[in-house]
């Protein structure tokens, strides 16, 4: 099937309050416009230079979102116009993104990553450390970023009942979370693998990649 067959199969099949995520990392302008053309808006990155690059050349009204581990020298380059950055999983991480979102004049929107894998591959703050985090007087300082959520990945196994009950365990850490006692929480996981079990456990951010595009890996 074609791009634009791939993303009306998915859409289908998924619920409204659900965003889809095209991951588009290593896929050349061609495939992503082919993408856009079919009236997709918001596309993962995993490289801040392949990011960038992109958000230059290609239509400005694509939310970007920064999916992959950042690092913190890094932030300055996508700073002035990234849409969410889905894996803040430190705290020194966060203070850059406040630092570098106040030189731009924006609130950066973001989504810190929680540890829910059984793989020391993963990063992430574990629940105890990101409630503690929420709670301190240094959360409060940082009055460039815009919390709406959390990301997470769930371990790379088969069992789909441990994949199930890793989300399970972020899904009601969130219903318990106090700071997002006004607006919708956005809860980002699950891929092309995944994603329908992640859907049925609450997430509403789903990143999906080879289905869309293909398992072949491109140069950009």
């Amino acid at each position: 099937m074609s791009i634009k067959e791939n993303l009306l199969h998915i859409k289908s099949s998924l619920p409204s309050n659900v965003t889809l995520i095209a991951v588009s990392k290593t896929k050349p302008n061609e495939m992503l416009m082919q993408a856009y053309e079919a009236g997709q808006r918001d596309f993962g990155e995993n490289y801040v230079q392949e990011l960038v690059e992109k958000h230059e050349q290609l239509p400005k009204d694509i939310n970007w979102h920064f999916i992959g581990h950042l690092q913190s020298n890094k932030v300055k380059y996508i700073a002035p116009f990234v849409h969410l950055i889905h894996g803040v999983d430190s705290v020194k991480l966060l203070e850059e993104i406040n630092k570098q979102a106040q030189k731009n004049k924006r609130v950066i929107n973001c989504l810190l990553q929680i540890y829910i894998a059984q793989e020391e591959t993963k990063f992430g703050f574990s629940f105890d450390e990101c409630e503690h985090f929420l709670n301190s007087e240094l959360f409060s300082q940082l009055k460039n970023i815009n919390i709406v959520g959390f990301m997470a990945m769930a371990s790379n196994t088969n069992d789909e009942a441990q994949i199930r009950n890793e989300f399970k365990s972020l899904k009601a850490f969130s219903s318990k979370s106090i700071i997002f006692n006004t607006s919708p929480i956005i809860l980002s996981f699950g891929m092309s693998s995944d994603y329908k079990i992640a859907i049925e456990e609450g997430s509403t951010m789903v990143r999906i990649g080879s289905i869309i595009f293909g398992e072949r890996i491109y140069n950009s």
